[in-house]
């Protein structure tokens, strides 16, 4: 487990407990809560924290190399572009819940320039971020 990720967490015979969700982190244009993970608790398949996407940010296009998400937003819109040459478009709300399949190139945009997006993130990978690749569109023209 890595240290500063481990920080916080109680620990209690199997049941591990992060409260107030942690420090805040920074990956690709997103703010993170701390969250659970492989790096923090005995975690072998799944991650979990809540992103926030600030007021219009944009979360650069990558993939997930071999694991799922799912997320559901809890404040704010976003806007998809997705799939091969980022193409395809998509919006989400506050209240919609949201499964990107492995692999699929995307693009993820705060829709508002005064209002975050705040969603909880799931992912069927221990690991967190650590299999997510950049993905540069012109390579599927």
């Amino acid at each position: 487990m890595t240290d500063e990720l481990g920080l916080n967490i109680e620990h209690h015979g199997g049941i591990s407990t992060l409260r107030g969700g942690g420090m805040n982190r920074q990956w690709n244009g997103i703010h993170y809560k701390q969250g659970l993970s492989g790096k923090n608790v005995n975690a072998y398949g799944l991650s979990m924290n809540v992103a926030t996407i600030p007021p219009g940010a944009v979360a650069k296009a990558h993939i997930h190399d071999g694991f799922e998400v799912m997320l559901y937003i809890l404040e704010g819109r976003v806007r998809h572009i997705f799939g091969p040459g980022l193409k395809e478009t998509l919006e989400n709300e506050a209240g919609d819940f949201i499964f990107i399949e492995p692999g699929v190139p995307h693009e993820v945009y705060n829709m508002s320039d005064t209002e975050p997006v705040v969603a909880i993130v799931a992912r069927s990978a221990a690991d967190e971020w650590d299999k997510i690749l950049p993905y540069d569109p012109s390579s599927d023209s």
